[in-house]
């Protein structure tokens, strides 16, 4: 069953197309990754998808619904939640409150009420499972701004567990990292795949090779082919298109 699919999907700034008649579908439960060369148009794509820009034409279906006209809030209430590529967390409050204001979001509480979010035992319930899961609970009472890189871009990811999505938007989620925090990033991917569906835009190809159920490689804004790992790896056209490099 298909949980996302695009239906030639074109944007433009001025003159330049960045995404040109893109026709894509994802499967329910599949991680499904989409890699180019920069300015290959990833991030574009990924905004589009999540709200943050609007289409120019063509259509945006998630989960049986066309969502092309939604506004963000609207995309997330019908559960599709995304990771940035820069950190979006509030640095002022603390590991626990972060992922707490996430469960109190989801349940479409207002943000007027920042302050309280901590004290509801049940969202402190559910903030502190999502925590266990990615394994930062020994970091629950710390400020979240006092976190490392890697525990924050940690924490951004349990913020999206905790809004329990239907899609999973991740962003560059390996963006900043060493060797091992990137290790351990694809080790909690690797725990949340199958749970839910994931589009993965990332440039650290061992990453994706470790992840993805199927790759789709953007170029100028083009879906130039899309199949297994092995099969993108091997494809003549993705070599020509990263240079060789990065696939080796």
């Amino acid at each position: 069953m298909s949980v996302l699919r695009l239906e030639a999907l074109n944007k433009s700034f001025g003159a330049l197309a960045v995404t040109r008649n893109v026709d894509f579908e994802m499967a329910d439960g599949e991680l499904h990754a989409v890699i180019g060369p920069n300015g290959a148009g990833k991030t574009t794509l990924i905004n589009l998808i999540s709200g943050l820009l609007p289409a120019d034409s063509g259509r945006i279906v998630f989960a049986g619904r066309d969502v092309t006209a939604l506004p963000v809030p609207e995309r997330a209430k019908l559960g599709m939640a995304r990771f940035f590529q820069i950190t979006s967390i509030l640095p002022g409050f603390s590991v626990l409150e972060n992922v707490a204001l996430a469960v109190q979001a989801r349940s479409g509480s207002s943000f007027r009420f920042l302050g309280e979010a901590a004290a509801e035992r049940a969202l402190n319930d559910e903030a502190m499972a999502a925590l266990d899961e990615i394994g930062l609970t020994t970091r629950a009472p710390r400020i979240a701004g006092h976190l490392s890189y890697g525990e924050k871009r940690a924490l951004e990811l349990t913020m999206a567990l905790a809004m329990q999505p239907k899609l999973l938007l991740l962003d560059e989620p390996m963006s900043g990292f060493g060797r091992d925090e990137t290790d351990q990033m694809i080790g909690v991917l690797s725990k949340l795949k199958g749970r839910f569906p994931i589009l993965l835009v990332e440039h650290d190809m061992t990453a994706v090779f470790a992840l993805a159920d199927r790759i789709s490689v953007l170029l100028y804004g083009e879906i130039l082919t899309t199949g297994a790992p092995d099969d993108v790896r091997n494809d003549p056209k993705v070599k020509q298109a990263y240079l060789g490099d990065e696939l080796e």
